[in-house]
């Protein structure tokens, strides 16, 4: 299945999206990691060119939790699909809510693409807002509660049977800097990862 072709198939084309442009079995995943914004040049996404940006830091994440991956591809294989809250590039230093509710319905459809999933990492306040907005339509209440995620973390959250990790942005040179936030993003990815196996 062709991440990019199944959400073309929602007939908001008004703005200019950035999909995965990537072929996945959606039975093998396991595990979504949600970022918040696709980059201003979509080669520098996850799925884009092999020494991607957005890889620069995803993948010491996954080897700091010990696993030995060097590639996209080796994450997939892992089980875990990575995507983007927004699919538009950021125009300002924050995303607006209107920019977030705009893309729910990709965001919505691309998470239902995976029937097995059964953990969903938030990385980013855009991405715990954005999860919060899609559950709000049927639990009528926020999944994960607004506060600092360094609070939230010693705490199990769950929508239906999946369990939800909120944890920090994954992306942008800060998380290599931070060597708490990174180490704090790193061990939720050891809570995701023993669940799925």
């Amino acid at each position: 299945m062709n991440i990019k072709k199944e959400l073309e198939k929602i007939n908001d084309t008004s703005k200019h999206f950035q999909f995965n442009d990537i072929d996945v079995d959606p039975l093998s995943i396991k595990a979504i990691m949600i970022n918040e914004v696709v980059p201003a040049d979509p080669y520098q996404d996850f799925y884009g060119q092999y020494d991607a940006d957005y890889l620069k830091t995803t993948i010491p994440l996954f080897q700091k939790a010990g696993y030995n991956v060097s590639s996209i591809k080796d994450i997939l294989d892992l089980g875990v699909y990575i995507t983007n809250a927004a699919k538009i590039p950021k125009t300002e230093y924050t995303i607006p809510r209107e920019v977030i509710e705009a893309n729910l319905l990709f965001l919505e459809k691309e998470i239902a693409l995976f029937p097995n999933v059964r953990v969903i990492m938030l990385m980013g306040d855009v991405s715990k807002k954005a999860f919060n907005m899609i559950t709000k339509k049927i639990t009528k209440k926020n999944v994960i509660p607004a506060m600092s995620t360094y609070k939230l973390r010693d705490s199990e959250f769950y929508f239906n049977d999946v369990r939800i990790i909120p944890s920090y942005i994954m992306t942008g040179a800060n998380i290599l800097i931070e060597k708490s936030k990174f180490q704090m993003a790193s061990e939720d990815i050891q809570t995701m990862m023993k669940i799925i196996y």
